[in-house]
């Protein structure tokens, strides 16, 4: 059985994406600490993994009556949070990665949610032009 992914969340996580590598091209020209590169890699992934999660307990939390999904949606996204502070909390006590950049890869999902009117309107050009119709 092949599930068909949510448009809206495929465009937010090629959004995402896209920050990470336009990113990393900006932070590769002016430095080139690993420790930079694995903090955005860090914060793009959990970007990515945030962006799934907050679609995953919406489409939960809309099918809930008004209080249960206000209780449930609350919940979660207290859960993303605190998964995001643990993650800076371990990096900045191990060193491993740039929590800074681990937090300025996680903000790509912010950045790609107000890009997300750019990206749905190139996607839906590209399917038009794709389906020989005119545009």
């Amino acid at each position: 059985m092949k599930k068909k992914i949510d448009p809206t969340l495929f465009e937010l996580c090629l959004g995402i994406a896209a920050y990470g590598v336009v990113f990393e091209i900006i932070l590769l020209i002016f430095s080139r600490k690993i420790t930079y590169s694995l903090g955005l890699l860090i914060g793009v992934v959990l970007a990515l993994a945030g962006a799934v999660h907050m679609w995953w307990s919406l489409n939960r939390g809309l099918d809930l009556p008004e209080k249960e999904a206000v209780k449930s949606l609350s919940a979660q996204n207290i859960i993303r949070y605190l998964i995001l502070a643990a993650v800076l909390a371990l990096l900045i006590g191990t060193k491993l990665a740039n929590p800074i950049f681990t937090f300025a890869g996680y903000m790509g999902m912010k950045v790609s949610a107000y890009l997300n009117p750019l990206i749905h309107k190139l996607l839906t050009r590209r399917r038009e032009d794709s389906d020989g119709s005119i545009v």
